[in-house]
């Protein structure tokens, strides 16, 4: 891990730069997998999973025999840990549903939104080197409670055709029971364009590897949308001489571990803290299963000491991380001040770990600085909102020559036009 002190604010541009990923040679490939799937169908697909996943396969579908095993599999403890986690996770989403008011702008012109649940949704789950169960629950309960009337769900097998048990329980806790035994951008392809057996869909969700998030990005040019452009994961950690070594360096980790390209940063304002949390993450290394990939991680990592509070909250806004974590004896303070961040946990105790699984927030996040312009999945990432308006004769006194003399003026004449036999029928 590099430790900076005090750089120079004319230093942060680079000082926040991410890993770079040089994805020119993975695009010919995503684009010829992603052909293959739109002229080919299930054929294609099942071709790629026994290239890609090494997995022969009959059916592409999840059978009701499959669901029943995999919840026989999967512990009672594990089981109850996912119902916990989806009822604060349904509780936080229930509480952002929009209730859209009318509003009469002028007398005679009332205008007002209506709330509309995208009909089909595909979520894309990663089951390689850790089958992320808790993103079924993140994605799918949303999902539900916006009332999407498809949903779709793809995730790689294992060699013997099999999805992670886990997986698939989460997805029956959370209502989904169209799944798919598909990984990488086969999957991406498949919901975007649809097969013999794949539905598809009108939005995509969901984490990945560079192929995937390359896969996405090319499907939404013309075919459908994503939730987000997204890179590696990442963390910030904001803390002070009052915060503990042990958790900071614990938080560090938590993110290393996920891939050789995530990125940790820690903004401090105490030299003395820097020291105790490289060695503590020193120490805590050893002990992780993950430990060679957590180590390459750290690789990309930065230690940064600065004046005070305020540098590090600036400095945390021009980073705009994934996660921040703001560990210091002021974070409701500094917790105003965050302007750029996917997700925020406050205090001594709000772990990372919390909201990737069971506090009720979405983990599904932007990344690779994309916080300055987007948000994490919520709610709204499943609806639209649709205008209305309607307008009375009075509505037409009110705005029907302003109306005229605008589109007169932009020299759209049939525009002017259809409003100005409006103005001359109430004038009569």
């Amino acid at each position: 891990m590099k430790v900076i002190c005090y750089p120079a604010k004319e230093e942060w541009d680079e000082l926040v730069k991410r890993p770079h990923l040089d994805v020119s040679e993975l695009n010919a490939t995503v684009e010829g997998v992603l052909n293959d799937v739109k002229n080919h169908g299930d054929s294609a697909v099942i071709r790629y999973e026994e290239k890609f996943d090494h997995a022969h396969l009959d059916s592409l579908s999840v059978s009701d025999a499959e669901m029943e095993e995999a919840e026989s599999l999967v512990s009672l403890e594990l089981k109850h840990a996912l119902e916990l986690a989806h009822h604060n996770i349904s509780s936080f989403h229930q509480s952002q549903q929009f209730h859209g008011e009318k509003v009469e702008t002028v007398s005679g012109v009332t205008c007002w939104q209506k709330s509309v649940a995208i009909e089909k949704v595909g979520l894309y789950i990663p089951g390689g080197t850790a089958p992320l169960f808790s993103t079924v629950l993140m994605l799918a309960t949303p999902a539900k409670i916006a009332g999407c009337k498809e949903i779709v769900l793809c995730t790689p097998p294992n060699r013997e055709g099999k999805v992670n048990p886990a997986i698939l329980m989460a997805a029956k806790i959370a209502g989904v029971s169209k799944i798919f035994k598909i990984g990488g951008v086969q999957a991406i392809g498949a919901m975007a364009y649809g097969t013999e057996s794949v539905p598809k869909v009108y939005k995509i969700f969901g984490p990945g590897n560079q192929y995937v998030m390359a896969a996405k990005q090319h499907v939404s040019l013309h075919d459908v949308a994503i939730d987000m452009p997204a890179g590696p994961s990442e963390v910030c950690v904001i803390a002070d001489e009052t915060s503990n070594p042990v958790f900071v360096a614990a938080d560090l980790l938590s993110q290393a571990e996920h891939g050789v390209d995530s990125q940790v940063f820690l903004i401090s304002t105490s030299e003395e803290m820097i020291e105790k949390v490289k060695e503590e993450v020193e120490k805590q290394l050893e002990q992780l299963p993950r430990k060679e990939m957590a180590a390459k991680s750290l690789d990309n990592s930065k230690l940064v000491l600065v004046k005070d509070y305020d540098e590090a909250i600036e400095l945390s806004n021009t980073y705009a991380p994934e996660h921040l974590i703001i560990a210091t004896r002021n974070y409701d303070e500094l917790a105003e001040k965050v302007v750029n961040a996917g997700s925020v946990f406050l205090g001594q105790y709000a772990c990372e770990s919390a909201g990737d699984y069971a506090s009720g927030t979405n983990h599904t996040l932007p990344t690779h600085g994309y916080a300055l312009a987007y948000n994490g999945v919520n709610l709204d990432s499943y609806n639209r909102k649709i205008t209305f308006q309607h307008l009375t004769d009075e509505g037409i006194r009110s705005i029907g020559n302003a109306v005229v003399v605008m589109a007169e003026n932009e020299q759209l004449e049939a525009h002017a036009n259809a409003m100005r036999v409006r103005v001359d029928e109430v004038g009569k």
